[in-house]
C-alpha cells in the first residue's frame, strides 16, 4: 500500500456534474481533492458529439431549475453565455403523429453543448484522465493507494463494480436497476418538420423524446436527436445500429418527415436513468467512502446529481479522513 500525498487528499471518481460538483465542494471548503475519470473528456451522461464541426448533445437533452443553490450556478453560466434559456413548451405526440403542446418549466440548454458546462466546473482542480480505477478497499486505498476519503459520482452498477467484498454498506447502498437509452442523431439537408422543440412520445415502445437540436443550440441546424424506449434499447445494446430501422421509422410518423436523413448515429448507454433513486442526497459510510449522482437524491436530473455531489463533497470535507 502506498501512502505519502495521495494520503491527505480526497480523491473523487468519475468525472459527470457530480463528480465535479464534489471536488469542487471539497476543494472550496480548502481540502486537497484530485478527479479521476476513465474518459479523455469530462462530461459522463452530458456528453457531447461533434458532427460536422458542430456539438449535438447526445446524452442528457437539457436541464430544469428549481432550487436557489443552483440556480446561483445557472445564474453564473447564463451571465457568460454558456448556457441559454430554450423553451417551457414542447410538444406532445405519439407514433401517429403531433397531438398538441405541453407548458412545464423553463428548460435552459447550451450552445457548446452540456459538456461545456462540466469543462467549466472543473477548472483548476486537479485532474486525471483517461485513468481507470480498479478497484475500492477499506481504508480506504483505490488501486492500492490511501486516500483521506473516496466519492464514487456514477451510476450504482458502475460503483459496485469497483468496491471491494468487504464494504458490504458501500455495495448495499449502490443497488438498484437502471434503465438503458439509444440515442439516434438524425442530420437533413434542410428543416423539413413541423416548427417545434421537442416532443414527447406517447404510447410508444420506440421513442420516449424528440429534440430539435438546431432549436436548441440556437443556430436552426437541421439536425434531430431522438431517445429510445428503455425496452427497445435494452433488446438493442449489443448492437446499437439495429435501432436505428425503427427509430427513424417512428421518427417519420411522428414529424411527418418523408425524406431520409443525410447521416445517422446511435449511441448506446447502458446506464441511461435510475429506476428508483435514491431519496437521500448521497451515502457516507464509516469506511470514509461515499456515493453520489443521479442514483440519489431523486428526481433523476443534471440539477439532482449537482446537489448530489456538492452535498457529498461538503460532507467529506467536514469529516476529513477516514477513522482508521
Amino acid at each position: 500500500m502506498t501512502g505519502g500525498a495521495a494520503a491527505e487528499e480526497l480523491l473523487v471518481v468519475g468525472g459527470g456534474v457530480s463528480g465535479i460538483a464534489c471536488a469542487r465542494a471539497i476543494a472550496d471548503a480548502g481540502c486537497p481533492v484530485v478527479v479521476r475519470d476513465r474518459g479523455h473528456r469530462l462530461g459522463g451522461r452530458m456528453a457531447v458529439k461533434t458532427i460536422d464541426d458542430r456539438p449535438v448533445d447526445v446524452g442528457a437533452s437539457y436541464f430544469t431549475v428549481s432550487v436557489p443553490a443552483f440556480q446561483n450556478v445557472v445564474d453564473r453560466w447564463l451571465d457568460v453565455e454558456l448556457v441559454r434559456p430554450w423553451t417551457d413548451t414542447f410538444h406532445v405526440g405519439d407514433p401517429g403523429g403531433l397531438l398538441g403542446t405541453r407548458t412545464g418549466p423553463m428548460r435552459y440548454a447550451t450552445p457548446l453543448g452540456l459538456r461545456s458546462l462540466i469543462e467549466d466546473l472543473s477548472l483548476g482542480l486537479p485532474l486525471r484522465n483517461p485513468d481507470d480505477v480498479r478497484e475500492v478497499e477499506p481504508g480506504p486505498t483505490v488501486d492500492s493507494t490511501a486516500y483521506a476519503g473516496v466519492a464514487l459520482a456514477m451510476p450504482g452498477p458502475q460503483a459496485l463494480d469497483l468496491l471491494g467484498d468487504s464494504l458490504e454498506a458501500e455495495r448495499a447502498a449502490s443497488g438498484g436497476m437502471w434503465e438503458p437509452c439509444i440515442a439516434l442523431i438524425a442530420t437533413y439537408d434542410k428543416r423539413v418538420w413541423p416548427d417545434l422543440d421537442g416532443v414527447f412520445v406517447n404510447d410508444s415502445v420506440v421513442l420516449t423524446f424528440v429534440a430539435d437540436d438546431g432549436r436548441r443550440r440556437g443556430d436552426d441546424a437541421p439536425v434531430l436527436v431522438a431517445h429510445a424506449h428503455p425496452v427497445l434499447s435494452a433488446a438493442h445494446l449489443d448492437n446499437p445500429d439495429a435501432a436505428i430501422a425503427p427509430m427513424l421509422g417512428e421518427l417519420e410518423g411522428v414529424l411527418g418527415i418523408s425524406v431520409a436523413p443525410s447521416s445517422v448515429i446511435a449511441k448506446r448507454w447502458s446506464l441511461a436513468k435510475p429506476v428508483n433513486p435514491h431519496v437521500e442526497h448521497y451515502f457516507l459510510g464509516k469506511s470514509g467512502v461515499g456515493l453520489c449522482g443521479d442514483g440519489w437524491h431523486g428526481p433523476s436530473r443534471i440539477e439532482s446529481a449537482y446537489l448530489s455531489g456538492r452535498a457529498l463533497g461538503r460532507a467529506m470535507a467536514r469529516r476529513g479522513p477516514a477513522a482508521a
